[in-house]
């Protein structure tokens, strides 16, 4: 007999022993038969195995449980030990898939891939429906915001806010109307940064700069580098006295690091389309002249008079920026909508193969992020989903679904038509 599976959310101590009766009688089990291997009925998937247990499965899966599990994962599956997740009411075929996954070595982690390689694979599907029978995990509570903490506001806005002073000389928005003074807009963020903490640690030489720099935080000048990344781009509005046509010619070799109209293929190295001609020509005998030090900038400049530099900055200047290909941070809420759609309302999972996070232990939701994010546990979704967060948006999705509601979820087994 073909099933399918319907789902309803419903208080596990109210209707377990309704539900699994139906699941027995449907699945063609007599009370007080022997014990057998759990089975999927016809139709079903073996990764579906542990959602079609019986209640002899679930009793066989306490007993394995209580004496190899209970000592890290808690008595019912409630873990008191950091780094260690809740189990009581997470899918019963993800708990599962995760299970044969550190027997397979496909995950590795020392205390677990002790234990399961002596357990068999029906073990391993009864254990995960005793778990996923269980009663989830009382969410956290939510901790107070102290009465003087600021509101919070996105990153953008809080580097506009800190670079107010910028303005002045390097133009609204990132745009220069001040020969000599570069444009901010169109560069890269990790270029960025880099060249402000240059400024501070006197690497690069302008007394102002280094004043500006060092009254900013790490922080800041993450925001105030997206601020600009942000902006639209336009070429500064500064004269650009030389050649365009004879810099064109003198630019051919700069093409392979700055891009051949001055668009930068590479994060460390700045965009110089648009830029104000009269700081590029500075820049350029900066280099040569050694006042200002890289080594790939070295060798070509090093024949280049005076002519050619105003030239190719010329060139340059009048070439038309590109945006740079960052992203707006998204909000906790934002964040919190993508991840619901595949781990459900409030990381309520109705899917048997996808976890729920709704009241997991938040260090354990945070840890599996950055593994994600590191590759140790692969995901091409969750690779994808978390290489976009940064160290802040991790720490506030594991404190959000650690302050969820978990709902146990109950499949019942329907005959096929």
């Amino acid at each position: 007999m073909k099933g399918r599976l319907s789902i309803r959310s419903v208080p596990v101590a109210v209707m377990l022993a309704c539900i699994l009766a139906i699941m027995l009688l449907l699945a063609g089990f007599a009370p007080g038969a022997a014990a057998q291997p759990a089975k999927a009925p016809p139709g079903g998937t073996d990764d579906l195995r542990a959602v079609y247990a019986t209640s002899a499965d679930i009793a066989d899966g306490k007993r394995v449980a209580e004496s190899s599990c209970a000592r890290c994962h808690g008595a019912n599956g409630i873990s008191n030990t950091a780094g260690v997740p809740h189990l009581a009411g997470q899918r019963a075929a993800y708990l599962h898939l995760q299970l044969r996954a550190y027997r397979q070595t496909a995950r590795v982690q020392s205390a677990m891939d002790g234990i399961v390689k002596f357990l068999s694979d029906d073990a391993l599907v009864k254990v995960a429906a005793y778990y996923a029978s269980l009663e989830p995990a009382r969410p956290v509570a939510a901790k107070p915001a102290p009465k003087t903490a600021p509101a919070k506001s996105d990153p953008a806005s809080a580097g506009k806010a800190a670079a107010a002073s910028c303005g002045g000389c390097h133009g609204e928005n990132g745009v220069s109307k001040m020969p000599g003074t570069p444009s901010l807009v169109a560069l890269d963020p990790k270029y960025f940064i880099a060249s402000m903490n240059a400024y501070k640690s006197g690497q690069r030489k302008h007394d102002v700069m280094k004043s500006m720099a060092a009254g900013l935080s790490d922080a800041d000048l993450g925001n105030v580098a997206l601020y600009y990344a942000l902006q639209k781009p336009a070429r500064a509005q500064t004269p650009s006295p030389g050649d365009q046509a004879a810099g064109k010619k003198a630019a051919a070799s700069c093409g392979a690091c700055h891009g051949d109209l001055g668009i930068s293929g590479n994060p460390v190295t700045p965009s110089v389309a648009g830029q104000d001609a009269q700081y590029l020509a500075a820049m350029l005998r900066a280099y040569k002249d050694g006042t200002r030090k890289d080594e790939s900038m070295k060798s070509p400049v090093a024949a280049l008079d005076e002519r050619a530099m105003r030239d190719i900055a010329a060139f340059y200047a009048a070439q038309q920026p590109q945006a740079v290909n960052v992203r707006r941070p998204l909000t906790l809420t934002e964040w919190a909508d993508r991840c619901d759609r595949c781990h459900g309302v409030n990381g309520n999972s109705t899917d048997p193969l996808l976890p729920a996070l709704a009241a997991q232990r938040e260090d354990w939701l945070a840890k599996v992020l950055h593994d994600y994010r590191k590759g140790a546990r692969k995901s091409s979704a969750m690779a994808a989903m978390s290489a976009l967060m940064s160290e802040g948006d991790v720490k506030e999705l594991a404190s959000h679904y650690a302050r969820q509601t978990g709902r146990a979820i109950t499949y019942v087994i329907l005959p096929g038509k």
